[in-house]
């Protein structure tokens, strides 16, 4: 059962499901690079304009050619499936932070964050990022390193991949409640595999960390998250409380 920290702040049922099964975090370095580029509505996005078309093209190239390099251990690129519509109780108290509703992202691991730092210095890099937030509405660019792990995501297959972008006011509790309710997933989804992203420049990017995962369809996650009673209480009650928000995006591979 969960070991309760009394840091945090918590309601409803307590330790009604299984503290989540973590593993160490990988030693590897990430850069990702997260775009706004066709609004739609929340299920709209089979719609696509040629600007995306063209520039998930262009992405798919580029991650193409950087998974032939040894210090690539991965490039992948994603295209929205679902972005939830509304704003939670907490982020109605923060109206200055902005509500991801990224529709494209790449994400590329490397061998370590001191390899990220050289390719993200390159002008290679310097120009894809140019030209890619060129098409885009809003983007965000950063390093990150992994500080939690459940296990690794298979960008080999298709599925459905959670992005989830958290805002709150201390990290610090962020990770702890993200602790906390992380079992839920696990025992109530399913869910085997989880990258949690800490951002390496807190003053890039609103976001405290990007929580990234797999299943195998929408319909593993999608009525657990609709439907299940103790997702709010269990859940989305705790992220409030302590003043923690998760923005989740739901991907497929592009």
């Amino acid at each position: 059962m969960n070991t309760q920290d009394p840091s945090l702040q918590i309601v409803g049922p307590k330790d009604q499901f299984p503290e989540v099964t973590l593993i160490a975090p990988v030693q590897s370095g990430y850069l990702m690079l997260a775009l706004e580029v066709d609004q739609r509505p929340p299920i709209g996005f089979f719609i696509q304009s040629r600007r995306k078309t063209k520039l998930l093209a262009d992405l798919k190239a580029l991650a193409a050619t950087l998974r032939k390099t040894d210090e690539v251990l991965d490039a992948s690129v994603f295209k929205a499936a679902i972005i939830p519509p509304g704003r939670g109780a907490f982020l109605k108290k923060r109206p200055h932070i902005d509500i991801a509703r990224f529709d494209v992202v790449m994400l590329i691991e490397f061998t370590s964050l001191a390899e990220v730092e050289r390719f993200r210095a390159t002008q290679k890099w310097q120009d894809a990022v140019e030209k890619a937030t060129g098409a885009a509405r809003m983007s965000i660019e950063f390093t990150a390193t992994n500080t939690r792990h459940i296990g690794p995501v298979d960008h080999s297959r298709d599925g459905i991949f959670l992005f989830n972008y958290f805002f709150a006011d201390s990290l610090d509790i962020n990770l702890k409640v993200w602790n906390y309710t992380a079992g839920w997933f696990q025992d109530q989804t399913g869910l085997d595999n989880s990258t949690v992203l800490l951002p390496q420049d807190a003053s890039e990017l609103p976001y405290t960390i990007i929580n990234h995962c797999r299943w195998d369809r929408l319909r593993d996650i999608l009525p657990s998250l609709l439907f299940n009673k103790t997702f709010k209480p269990f859940v989305l009650d705790n992220f409030e409380q302590n003043n923690t928000a998760a923005i989740p995006i739901l991907y497929r591979r592009a």
